[in-house]
């Protein structure tokens, strides 16, 4: 059995809030926040799913900077994070 950790952002944008897992390139949205969560949740799963089905759930989560660690895929871990700006 395979454990895949992943991060979410979520957003509201207008009425519906909006999921994002960026690593994955998936999102999803709910009207709720909970909705949006349990969408992201189904979303994400379903994207494995297929990766799987496909053969290429490996290569995938190396291309989007996991590490393995056991049966566990970790994503990358940033050093900081900064807002910036440019004018």
């Amino acid at each position: 059995m395979r454990r895949i950790v992943y991060r979410t952002e979520f957003f509201k944008e207008g009425d519906p809030y909006v999921g994002v897992a960026p690593e994955l390139d998936v999102s999803s949205f709910g009207e709720t926040l909970e909705e949006a969560k349990q969408s992201i949740q189904a979303a994400v799963e379903a994207f494995v799913d297929e990766c799987e089905a496909m053969g290429t759930l490996q290569e995938v989560l190396e291309e989007a900077g996991f590490s393995q660690k056991g049966d566990t895929w970790l994503p990358r871990q940033p050093l900081a994070t900064e807002l910036l700006s440019v004018s």
